[in-house]
């Protein structure tokens, strides 16, 4: 039910966004607009989509609405940080690199320190 209703919120967004960039604005919208002689006047036009995108609007709003509920009440109701478990906690030996969470990366110590190549002068 959930999927549904959410491919069904998306279309009806991209639906909200087609449907305001046809509306004619107070500039000219978009460089369209001129002489409409089609079925419509202008008047009518602008009425239509002004309707249009109220209903596209509250229907959005509507399955906004249904989806937070609908995930209200999915929740397992503890937070994201409740299921973070703790790593055990190791105290570096002396003289070592601190242990890394996925394993440690760094070559074994074998004891010595490292010594510098000579320098050539």
């Amino acid at each position: 039910m959930q999927n549904v209703l959410l491919i069904i919120h998306l279309i009806l967004a991209l639906c909200l966004i087609g449907v305001v960039l046809l509306q004619r604005s107070e500039g000219g919208g978009l460089g369209i607009g001129g002489n409409s002689g089609g079925v419509m006047s202008s008047r009518g036009a602008a009425t239509a989509l002004t309707k249009l995108t109220w209903a596209f609007a509250a229907a959005f709003i509507a399955t906004s609405i249904a989806l937070t509920i609908i995930a209200a009440q999915t929740s397992s109701g503890s937070s994201v940080l409740d299921r973070i478990q703790e790593a055990p906690a190791t105290a570096p030996a002396t003289g070592s690199a601190p242990a890394l969470p996925g394993g440690d990366l760094l070559p074994p110590s074998t004891g010595a320190e490292p010594v510098a190549p000579p320098r050539a002068e």
